[in-house]
């Protein structure tokens, strides 16, 4: 009988113990949560509107001549190369699209020389759409070249600046 009572008391305090629990034991075992210790940011209730800074004729003007010698150069090397017709095309379209930016800001006398560049790079750009086998690369690319010297003597910053808009 001892035992018995013995036991029902050990049963007792043991489930007095487990059902009180340990809090030490519960904190070192449940997750913490995490919240981000650094302070967070304001929101921005109004938004500010930036303006970017005023860009000249002369900055536009070198920004479109360096990119349409960048595009006129790839497509020499692309007709040197005999590389991928589509590439071909784009680069020529590429360089008379900035071609005809750089017309935008030049005034009349100017402009007029440019626009015979513009319709020698288009006749080249169809040449190079009718020739898929690249048959003609090598007189394609001599054009292109004469395109790109004479635009270059003719139409440089140095040579046009009275004339931009």
């Amino acid at each position: 009988m001892k035992i018995r009572r013995l036991s029902f008391v050990v049963w007792i305090l043991s489930l007095a113990v487990l059902t009180s629990g340990c809090e030490a034991f519960v904190r070192k075992f449940t997750r913490k949560s995490k919240k981000d210790k650094t302070p967070q940011e304001e929101m921005v209730l109004a938004p500010e509107e930036y303006k970017p800074a005023p860009v000249t004729g002369e900055e536009t003007y070198r920004k479109y001549l360096l990119y349409w010698k960048s595009w006129q150069d790839e497509l020499i090397e692309a007709l040197l190369a005999n590389s991928n017709h589509k590439k071909q095309i784009d680069c020529a379209m590429e360089a008379i699209k900035n071609m005809e930016e750089l017309k935008k800001l030049l005034r009349e006398p100017a402009g007029k020389k440019m626009q015979a560049y513009i319709e020698r790079m288009d006749s080249v750009l169809a040449a190079i759409e009718n020739d898929p086998y690249g048959n003609n690369a090598a007189f394609l690319r001599s054009s292109v070249e004469r395109v790109r010297r004479d635009v270059l003597r003719d139409l440089s910053y140095s040579e046009v600046k009275g004339d931009l808009v």
